[in-house]
């Protein structure tokens, strides 16, 4: 260790109790976190990439500073999607002061790490006061059973209006107007369950039947649309 010479020609003077740091909520636990192995949790973060062409939402549980679950989800930008899978395999196994600094591709992605890194440092995680945490695995209950991301996209213009393209509950396949062309409902396409009754053995034709479902008062329509066509 080096010093400057105003600092070297000072007299000592004793340091009073230490007293560590404030204590944060870990999975139901209160922790005096000095080292990366004494972080646990599991929480979200959203990032955006530079031209904010792009988000992603990654989901983290954190058990003694291992990142032992990772999600990845994102939206906006086709190369994402392919960062985000090389993040899957990069992310897991890794510490969070690994994972902080490590090039996880894509802007977006990062930014993600950043967030979730501050609230997990700070225990501000979900899992701050569930006693031992949560599963590995917990991260997929977002997902529900068919195991796919919920997307919400909607496109508007003041002359047309709006025009419901995905919801939770799938791709919007038509929309019901009232007699004052107002939405009242929508019909919809579940892909997860499409899939899951094709893998079973259901032809394409039954399973997409099988999967179609409607909201709203969308038997009491005026008329209906196709929101990619008309």
């Amino acid at each position: 260790m080096f010093y400057t010479a105003e600092v070297s020609e000072m007299c000592p003077v004793a340091k009073g109790a230490y007293h560590g740091p404030a204590p944060i909520p870990e999975e139901g636990k209160w922790v005096q976190a000095k080292e990366i192995k004494d972080i646990s949790g599991f929480t979200h973060g959203i990032g955006w990439c530079a031209p904010q062409q792009g988000a992603c939402k990654l989901t983290l549980n954190v058990k003694d500073g291992i990142i032992e679950e990772a999600l990845v989800e994102t939206i906006g930008c086709s190369g994402m999607t392919h960062s985000a899978a090389m993040a899957s395999e990069i992310l897991i196994g890794k510490t969070l002061l690994e994972a902080l600094n490590t090039d996880l591709v894509c802007d977006a992605i990062n930014t993600a790490m950043r967030e979730l890194f501050l609230q997990i440092v700070y225990g501000r995680t979900q899992s701050a006061f569930s006693e031992g945490g949560l599963l590995v695995g917990a991260s997929l209950e977002d997902l529900g059973k068919g195991l796919r991301s919920q997307v919400g996209t909607m496109f508007a213009t003041k002359e047309k209006g709006p025009r419901y393209l995905e919801m939770t509950e799938g791709y919007c396949t038509r929309i019901a107007l009232n007699s004052d062309d107002e939405v009242i409902g929508y019909e919809f396409l579940s892909f997860g369950k499409m899939m899951d009754f094709i893998k079973g053995g259901m032809n394409a034709d039954e399973a997409m039947k099988k999967a179609t479902g409607h909201y709203g008062q969308f038997d009491n329509a005026a008329k209906y649309i196709d929101p990619r066509q008309e």
